[in-house]
């Protein structure tokens, strides 16, 4: 089953609220096996819902929409699509009963334009809202004009009313339509390596793997690679899935993970097997390393702490890195990294550090070592290695980017 989303709401489009009910959607209807083939974003305004609601019915027969159903003047979707479907709008005396009594027993009283809330169009199934005020829609029939069926579905804006209504009332009527069948994804998370390397190395693996599509996703942080199974029954979908997942382990460099792997977990849970502990000695990073460990629960089992020795002084004074070396090489250099990492693993006693300098940026760049320009030092009890990077991005790219690096090198060092 094809089906078209319509977020409706001003705020989105100018940015003040972000679309999280689009995401949330389309992840719960590709699990019953219905496929969002557009999605739109409109204001409030009654052409603009009325042109992408009818231009989502013309294409695919179903469309659903969240926004809208308020008791304000900006709340047109109802009255918008109950006239597209040819259902005038009814008041509903027992909605209306059980408004008044959802606002008694908070000690309130609705408003007069709380009433237009009771009103649904002729015919419609009402989407019982246990968790607000505005029930959502479900409208299905012939539209007229055009002679064909369609289906819409109207669902409050609010994140969580919206969540709810589609867990207990939408899923359980889309399922059956979607007659056995899945649209299902699995994500490999790689890290340390550019989306065109990697696609370079991992080489041409679509026909291998169709009917799945692979698709690669580049953040801050890493790559990630999604496959997807397209309409499929479920034990098809998670057997070809999981093939298409080995493969690709097999392939790419820099993965750490499935689907909502965190790297820092990775680590963590690698330290704590083989009963090991981990400090930082960060300075350009400022403690981002330490706190994205410490980020995950029970990181305590295997991170004791860090210093953060941003200035010169700091690093001589808490980590004893000697003057020489500063004077000699300069603060971010190999040297001092590695220097920072031996002494920090001494003083705070841990089986492996994580030494890090480098010049974040936008200012404080030179021939030499211009902005981007990290060292990462790994010392443990085989001793010491340092590895030099070079990474683009602002000041908080060339931060969180430096942070992911130190994570990877310090699990690519440990035991397997």
């Amino acid at each position: 089953m094809n089906l078209e989303l319509v977020t409706i709401g001003t705020e989105l489009l100018l940015g003040f609220t972000v679309d999280s009910n689009g995401a949330e959607l389309g992840r719960a209807l590709a699990a019953v096996g219905v496929r969002v083939v557009r999605r739109t974003t409109v204001g409030d305004g009654v052409d603009e819902v009325r042109d992408a609601v009818a231009a989502a019915l013309g294409r695919t027969g179903a469309v659903l929409t969240t926004g809208g159903l308020g008791p304000t003047r900006d709340d047109l979707t109802k009255e918008v699509v109950s006239g597209l479907f040819g259902q005038p709008l009814e008041f509903r005396e027992d909605l209306w009963e059980a408004l008044v009594e959802r606002y008694r027993r908070v000690g309130r009283v609705p408003a007069e334009n709380n009433r237009c809330q009771a009103e649904v169009p002729r015919g419609a199934t009402v989407l019982v809202n246990r968790w607000g005020s505005a029930p959502g829609l479900w409208i299905e029939g012939r539209i007229p004009g055009s002679g064909a069926s369609g289906l819409a579905i109207l669902l409050p804006g609010v994140p969580r009313e919206m969540r709810k209504l589609l867990e207990h009332e939408v899923l359980p009527r889309l399922a059956p339509r979607g007659a056995g069948r899945v649209v299902r994804s699995r994500t490999l998370r790689t890290t340390g390596i550019p989306e065109s390397s990697l696609a370079e190395r991992i080489g041409h693996v679509e026909p291998t793997i169709a009917p799945l599509t692979l698709a690669y996703l580049p953040g801050t942080t890493g790559v990630d690679l999604r496959v997807t199974a397209w309409d499929l029954d479920e034990a098809e979908a998670d057997r070809r899935l999981a093939a298409a997942m080995e493969l690709l382990e097999e392939r790419a460099p820099g993965a750490f993970g499935r689907d909502d792997a965190d790297l820092a977990a990775v680590l963590l849970a690698r330290l704590r097997a083989l009963g090991q502990t981990v400090v930082t000695a960060e300075s350009c990073t400022g403690g981002m390393v330490g706190a994205r460990i410490t980020s995950v629960p029970g990181s305590s089992a295997a991170f004791l702490g860090g210093v953060v020795a941003y200035h010169n002084r700091i690093k001589q004074s808490a980590l004893g890195v000697p003057v020489s070396v500063l004077e000699a090489h300069g603060a971010v250099s190999e040297a001092v990294a590695t220097a920072m990492a031996e002494a920090a693993r001494t003083r705070l006693g841990a089986d492996w550090t994580i030494g890090l300098t480098g010049v974040a940026g936008p200012d404080g760049g030179t021939a030499e070592k211009p902005v981007g320009l990290v060292w990462v030092a790994i010392a443990g009890p085989d001793g010491t290695t340092a590895r030099e990077l070079r990474l683009f991005g602002d000041r908080e790219e060339v931060r969180v980017r430096a942070t992911e690096a130190a994570l990877a090198l310090l699990l690519a060092r440990l035991p397997q």
